[in-house]
């Protein structure tokens, strides 16, 4: 679906102009530093996981046991929050005659925390953006009653606002790219549904606001984000001729097909699940049982089956500056389709930066362009191709690896 928002040229607020920056910034402010806290939390808890499992590698096994302890959790303590982003989308795009003291319920963040960090620590294939989005949208939304009860008068389009300021907070600080994380909460959700493509202006400033103080808690919090560099040698060779140019056309077609196949492998293996296997705590165990054992059985063989669960933020490094192998993408995708889609907890993006990195390495063997700079397209390409969210990738392009690239 072709992203073709409008804004609205509306007048943000009846209210004086000053006072409605005043009372965003203040609310945004305290978004910024519950999202931005719980992305370093978030961020912390998942270096700990990876590093333990890497350590002690018979974790790997028990991932059944973890899935079924996910499917637990979920099905007698989160059945209300379990959709996890399309309750938030849904939330958000909620019509007039919605009960407006409906607010997510504060559970989803510390379940979704939980349940991301056993994912990894025992050895799913899976991201953060996904659980930062979700704390971050319900911190947020726990201040619709409080604000309330202080007789400060929170309509429904204003609780719509303090929820895409906690997405665009949730997404801007764990990758460390506030612009992208305030686009991002303006972006998906507008696409998101058919009959819902408008940007509004007065979600602009509390985006922008909250995404920027988050960004800068979770830094105050010493939290250091990974730095992913183009070298200087492949933005020498990138010209603008017409071979390059077809190139990248090539590439951006490679990197759009494999989104979609991504995202259509997910949805399928979790339909399935979910058609065949009737006890919800179950799916997440098979899932583990089928991951476990593709990573386990190789791995006493010698083949490095590790790189392709858990974050893989090595991998994307190392696709910047070596030579992978041409099936890296390829394997991070199927161990992320069966994490996710049996249930797992966790994000999408960053497996998508890894799959996207990896691919634009692959194709660098019969394209033109240097493998460094395929890699950063594919990293923001995959990722916008699945999403669904180009502006939002294109100005993450941008923070991350500079104007140059």
């Amino acid at each position: 679906m072709p992203l073709n928002p409008t804004l609205q040229a509306t007048s943000p607020t009846k209210q004086n102009p000053l006072r409605y920056a005043i009372r965003w910034l203040l609310i945004a402010t305290i978004i910024g530093v519950l999202a931005g806290t719980a992305s370093a939390i978030l961020i912390e808890s998942l270096n700990l996981a990876n590093n333990l499992r890497e350590s002690h590698l018979w974790l790997i096994a028990l991932l059944p046991i973890a899935g079924f302890l996910v499917g637990l959790l979920y099905h007698h303590l989160g059945r209300s929050v379990e959709a996890g982003n399309n309750l938030i989308i849904e939330q958000i795009h909620a019509e007039a005659d919605h009960p407006t003291n409906a607010t997510i319920q504060a559970r989803m963040t510390p379940l979704i925390l939980l349940s991301t960090f056993i994912t990894h620590l025992f050895g799913g294939s899976a991201g953060r953006e996904g659980t930062a989005v979700q704390t971050g949208a319900s911190l947020a939304d726990q201040l619709t009653p409080l604000l309330r009860k202080l007789h400060i008068p929170i309509t429904i389009q204003d609780r719509r606002i303090l929820l895409m300021a906690g997405v665009a907070a949730g997404f801007g600080s764990v990758f460390g790219t506030p612009i992208a994380g305030a686009i991002f909460g303006l972006e998906v959700l507008t696409v998101a549904t058919p009959t819902h493509r408008t940007i509004n202006f007065q979600a602009v400033l509390p985006c922008f606001l909250a995404s920027f103080i988050a960004d800068i808690t979770t830094r105050a919090w010493h939290v250091h984000h990974t730095v992913y560099a183009v070298t200087p040698e492949a933005l020498r060779l990138a010209n603008p001729t017409v071979v390059n140019l077809l190139s990248s056309i090539a590439a951006g077609i490679a990197f759009g097909l494999t989104a979609l196949v991504f995202a259509k492998l997910t949805h399928t293996i979790s339909r399935v699940f979910k058609q065949r296997i009737s006890y919800p705590p179950l799916r997440p165990f098979i899932g583990g049982v089928i991951v476990a054992v593709a990573v386990l059985i190789p791995l006493r063989s010698g083949i490095d089956t590790t790189r392709y669960i858990g974050l893989g933020i090595p991998t994307i490094v190392a696709a910047f500056t070596q030579h992978l192998a041409h099936y890296d993408f390829a394997a991070k995708l199927a161990f992320t389709s069966i994490t996710l889609g049996a249930g797992f907890k966790g994000g999408e993006v960053t497996p998508l930066f890894y799959i996207g990195a990896t691919l634009g390495n692959a194709l660098s063997s019969v394209l033109s362009l240097p493998s460094s700079l395929l890699a950063a397209m594919g990293f923001v390409a995959v990722f916008a191709g699945a999403a669904n969210t180009p502006i939002a990738s294109t100005l993450m392009a941008y923070e991350l690896f500079g104007p140059r690239a």
